[in-house]
């Protein structure tokens, strides 16, 4: 697992395409695991405060029970795209991995306005951008561990 920081420094022209798609909207997909191991999707805010990501969560949200008693979650860019046009001619952005829950001086430093209950950091697992270029479906991905790589298919 890694910092947004390191995967920008691993793969720093995907971490630039993927942030972008997560800066162009302000709400996502969250998918957490319930406490019986069925899937939950919630929406959600990101915020990146170097050198993390990181979620804020309500009161009591179920989102955030959810990250507490399993930290695995994968995240999807809003999927409608603000410019009007196709979603993947900019890119349809995911990302997973494990949320770990902060204390107060780390949800201070991260979440500088407001209250926020629970604030998780996200170390990932994974990134990928599936994009359309050339009438080809291009899909772009980077593992901890293993790198990044490409799949073109027509």
């Amino acid at each position: 697992m890694m910092t947004w920081h390191e995967f920008a420094t691993e793969a720093p022209e995907l971490a630039t395409a993927v942030r972008a798609r997560f800066e162009a909207a302000t709400h996502h997909v969250l998918a957490t695991l319930r406490a019986g191991g069925a899937p939950r999707v919630s929406g959600t805010e990101v915020q990146y405060k170097d050198p993390d990501l990181w979620l804020g969560s309500m009161s009591g949200a179920v989102k955030a029970r959810d990250l507490q008693r399993d930290g695995r979650f994968a995240l999807h860019a809003h999927p409608g795209d603000p410019d009007g046009g196709s979603m993947l001619e900019h890119g349809d952005a995911k990302l997973s991995g494990v949320a770990v829950e902060e204390g107060e001086d780390a949800k201070r430093a991260a979440f500088q306005e407001g209250e926020v209950p629970h604030a998780f950091r996200l170390l990932l697992t994974e990134a990928v951008l599936t994009s359309v270029e050339d009438d080809q479906l291009v899909i772009r991905s980077w593992r901890a561990g293993a790198g990044t790589s490409e799949v073109r298919r027509t």
